[in-house]
This record gives C-alpha cells, sequence and structure tokens, in this order.
C-alpha cells in the first residue's frame, strides 16, 4: 500500500468571491480533483490570522487554543498543540513547518504556533511591504519545494504563504491584490511539481489541503463581520476524497482533524478536536489526486 503523506499551504487573506475571476490554474487543479468550498469563520472567532491559522493548525476554536488575535499571548498550545508538533511528538513522524511570519515560527508576540515540528524553516520579510512579502513568499517556496523534491523523509508539512494579505492591506483588493493571488498560485504549483519529481512519488499517496484564513474588505482589512471579510474557503484532494463532492459545514478545524485521518490516525478523544474530517476514515486503496492540467500525480 503508498504511504500517505499530508502537504498543507496556507494563503493568507484571499477572498472566496473573487477567485472564479481569477486565473489560478493550480488551486482548480486541486479542487477539480477534490473539491474547493466556503468556510464560514463562525461568530466567536475573530477575523484576523491569529486566532484562524491557530484553529487551522491545532483543530480546535478559539476557546480552547486560547489566541484570539495576532499576538499570541496566554494560548494554551501546551494542551492544543499544532498538527506538525503533535506528530512529531505523539507519533514520531516526520513534519515540516514553513514561513515567514514571526509569530507562527518564532518565540515573539506570544508565540511560536509551531512549537516543535521536526523541522521548522522562517524566512523573514526584509520589510513590512506587498513587495519583500512576495520576495519572502518566493523564498519559502523555493525552499519548500527543494525539500520536497529532495526525497525528504516528511509525513506532513504547512507552508505558510502571506505575500497576497499583506499586499491588501496596503493596496486593497483591486488589480495588485489579484495579482498576488495568482502568483500565489505558481508558486502552489511550484509545490505541487516538487511533490511530483520526488524519488519515490510512485509508492506514496499525498492529501493536498490549500486553505485561507479570512477575506478582506474592499479597501483592505479585515476583523469585522462583513461577508467578503468573514468568508474563507478550503481546497483539498487525496485518499478517499471523491473528486465533485464539497463537504457540508466546512470548519478551519477540519484541517488538521483531516490531516490525522488522512494518514490513519484516529484522534485520541483527551485532544478534544473540535473539527472533523473531510471524509469519514480510509476505507480502501489511496487514490492519486491533482494529476490532470500539470500532467503528474501526486
Amino acid at each position: 500500500m503508498n504511504t500517505r503523506r499530508v502537504l498543507v499551504v496556507g494563503i493568507d487573506g484571499v477572498r472566496f468571491d473573487l477567485l472564479p475571476s481569477l486565473h489560478t490554474p493550480h488551486l482548480d487543479e486541486v479542487a477539480a480533483a477534490g473539491f474547493l468550498g466556503r468556510v464560514e469563520i463562525d461568530a466567536v472567532t475573530p477575523t484576523m490570522s491569529g486566532p484562524c491559522w491557530a484553529t487551522v493548525v491545532t483543530g480546535v476554536g478559539v476557546a480552547k487554543h486560547g489566541i484570539w488575535g495576532n499576538r499570541f499571548d496566554g494560548n494554551r498550545l501546551d494542551v492544543f498543540p499544532d498538527f506538525t508538533t503533535r506528530l512529531a511528538d505523539e507519533q514520531g513522524l516526520r513534519t515540516l513547518a514553513i514561513g515567514g511570519w514571526t509569530p507562527m515560527f518564532l518565540a515573539r508576540d506570544g508565540g511560536p504556533l509551531f512549537t516543535a515540528p521536526s523541522r521548522l524553516a522562517y524566512i523573514a520579510p526584509t520589510a513590512d511591504t506587498p513587495e519583500a512579502w512576495e520576495e519572502c513568499d518566493e523564498s519559502v517556496t523555493a525552499e519548500a519545494a527543494r525539500l520536497l523534491a529532495a526525497g525528504t523523509d516528511l509525513d506532513a508539512g504547512f507552508v505558510y504563504l502571506g505575500a497576497v494579505d499583506e499586499t491588501a492591506h496596503f493596496l486593497g483588493c483591486g488589480p495588485e491584490y489579484r495579482s498576488s493571488v495568482e502568483t500565489a498560485d505558481r508558486r502552489l504549483g511550484d509545490l505541487l511539481a516538487a511533490l511530483r519529481r520526488r524519488p519515490a512519488r510512485a509508492t506514496e499517496a499525498w492529501t493536498v489541503i490549500v486553505v485561507t484564513d479570512h477575506g478582506h474588505r474592499d479597501e483592505g482589512g479585515h476583523g469585522g463581520r462583513s461577508e467578503a471579510v468573514r468568508t474563507a474557503w478550503i481546497a483539498a484532494c487525496g485518499p478517499d476524497i471523491p473528486p465533485g463532492t464539497v463537504p457540508a459545514d466546512l470548519r478551519h478545524a477540519d484541517v488538521a482533524a483531516h490531516v490525522y485521518c488522512a494518514l490513519g490516525i484516529a484522534p485520541d478523544p483527551h485532544w478534544s478536536l473540535d473539527g472533523t474530517p473531510f471524509t469519514p476514515a480510509p476505507t480502501r486503496p489511496p487514490v492519486h489526486c491533482a494529476g490532470g492540467a500539470t500532467g503528474g500525480k501526486l
């Protein structure tokens, strides 16, 4: 049986309602092999990056992980760790977390969100500008692709891309923002191509999950409850995710829950996960996803 592995790609601040008008062939490829579905951020979760990403990677809501803003002070990540840490610490698996937003990866501002993956890579932007964040994301993608393509022993990974969100904050959701989303999609394509270059790809079955944390107002910014801001999305494909079937009532917490499911791990009841897998636990041989537009398989 093929070895199951998982890659989660987090793209910050991508509006769901704009996706149909944008050129995103690699996200479309994932969606075609599985699904792309709407996520409505629940009423108790601030529409901010910190709380939303914490819910994505821990599988529990704000009342449990304790991250209510973009400072992570007072968190309960020791009780409710991110999936890369839990898998490494409790399951002995090899995990990776890589990106450039400080509190996610460093012990600053109450972080890190990723406390102890097997491998952590932090690549800082040189300035807090859209241009610097594009350069940062390019470096993050290149390093992640290098590790993936080299055949690094990796069971699960998280790659964070932040330039889209930064562009919206500075320039709103106009042409520059839309271009940034399309550039992020090209970087997603680089990561998918790296999976296909892995030496053992013929014996691996990858689940790929792409997720955003929140949307933006037209003029840029978030934190409120407008539909554009509180609407996020998840796209996924992989073993036991039937193409064309969008799970009902998708939630951010479902991402971590499905990571465990995709790896064949039954969560301990003491983990108190709030999310549920996109599909039931595996019951049949794995199928490959994302094999269409770029002519390969994962």
